[in-house]
């Protein structure tokens, strides 16, 4: 097998390893996703098997004698020699060269968008477990005590009340 061909059957089982399969069926909430999911996990299974089975071994050598003398030498000689000047072109990857930066470029702010995004959970879950705190505790709650948490408004009232503005 050429090395271009061994190098794809190595990536796609590698590929094939990192894959969390598991997890991602854990996100899928629908019946035809799962099914989906499914019949396309199946299919990348299949063509793993395949690349790893038919495309990882090298092909086997030609037994030209058994055919000399089956067929004749001559006939079997033309064969082997076009058999021999076959060349099969080596695959020079030129694409990745050109993606690989676009791709490095994504990753990083790939990252950059889920620190922002872990920050922001964590800023939202801070925010919803203060709501509930304060659902809980509202009503035996006394002014004093909710201004105490939020002086801006407390000075706001006060403003209101010194400046005889009562909203109406």
């Amino acid at each position: 097998m050429s090395g271009a061909g061994k190098k794809v059957a190595d990536v796609a089982f590698k590929a094939g390893k990192a894959i969390d399969w598991d997890g991602m069926a854990k996100l899928l909430v629908s019946e035809e996703a799962r099914r989906e999911f499914g019949t396309l996990r199946r299919a990348f299974d299949e063509v793993n098997t395949q690349l790893q089975t038919k495309f990882s071994q090298e092909p086997e050598p030609v037994d030209w004698e058994y055919y000399r003398k089956g067929i004749g030498s001559r006939l079997v000689d033309m064969y082997k020699q076009a058999y021999d000047e076959v060349q099969i072109p080596k695959y020079v990857d030129n694409v990745t060269p050109q993606y690989k930066p676009k791709f490095d470029a994504l990753l990083v702010e790939l990252k950059e968008a889920e620190q922002l995004s872990l920050k922001e959970s964590e800023r939202l879950e801070k925010e919803v477990a203060e709501v509930q705190d304060l659902k809980k505790r509202l009503s035996t709650m006394t002014a004093d005590e909710y201004f105490e948490k939020h002086p801006e408004l407390k000075k706001k009232f006060d403003d209101e009340i010194r400046n005889d503005y009562w909203g109406y």
